[in-house]
């Protein structure tokens, strides 16, 4: 039963997924929201606003630091997930 409705959950995840992945923009489109002024005003304003001598650091650790924390979040919350799911039956630890 445990198999099943591991499945069943695995199959209705790639469905949301690939459902998400059709709504994209076309690749190299000019009006995509990637080629906003959000990316003009990082690359102008980075070194300036953050004091950091490289432009990629200044993003990372300054403006995007909560949103990597909460990407390894997820990442960590997924493997333990992933363990959980694939632990054999008799293992029970005490």
């Amino acid at each position: 039963m445990r198999k099943i409705i591991t499945i069943i959950l695995t199959t209705l995840l790639i469905g949301i997924i690939l459902i998400g992945v059709s709504e994209l923009p076309e690749f190299g489109r000019a009006d995509v929201p990637a080629h906003n002024y959000v990316s003009k005003t990082y690359l102008k304003d980075t070194v300036k606003e953050t004091g950091a001598l490289n432009i990629i650091t200044g993003i990372i650790l300054d403006y995007r630091a909560f949103d990597t924390f909460v990407e390894a979040t997820v990442l960590f919350t997924g493997g333990i997930a992933v363990l959980l799911l694939l632990r054999k039956e008799g293992d029970q630890s005490e």
